[in-house]
């Protein structure tokens, strides 16, 4: 991944937002609910928000550079932040391929 260009650097967001996400969801929560340690949760929640926020930002930033369609991409690769995966999905299956063609 070249973090140099716009789209290297949301596919590195996207990688650090995931890795977020699933740290939240699968460590982070059950930690929360089943042993009463808040700690993981109080620390990754507002990191995972901050990239998050990148990601969606850095996202339509690229969406625009690249004239994207909303309807046959953006829309994809935004949605790809809400799902637990979805940025490693949205990365081999989109995100790569328009990294390579630079």
């Amino acid at each position: 991944m070249h973090y140099k260009t716009r789209i290297g650097r949301l596919r590195i967001i996207g990688l650090l937002e995931g890795i977020s996400l699933l740290v939240l969801v699968f460590i982070a929560v059950p930690l929360k609910y089943a042993a009463g340690n808040m700690v993981l949760t109080k620390t990754m929640g507002p990191i995972h928000g901050a990239l998050f926020l990148l990601f969606i930002l850095n996202t339509m930033g690229v969406a625009v550079e690249q004239n994207w369609k909303f309807k046959t991409t953006t829309w994809r690769v935004l949605l790809a932040c809400m799902v637990p995966f979805g940025t490693f999905y949205i990365d081999k299956k989109v995100l790569s391929k328009i990294s390579e063609q630079q």
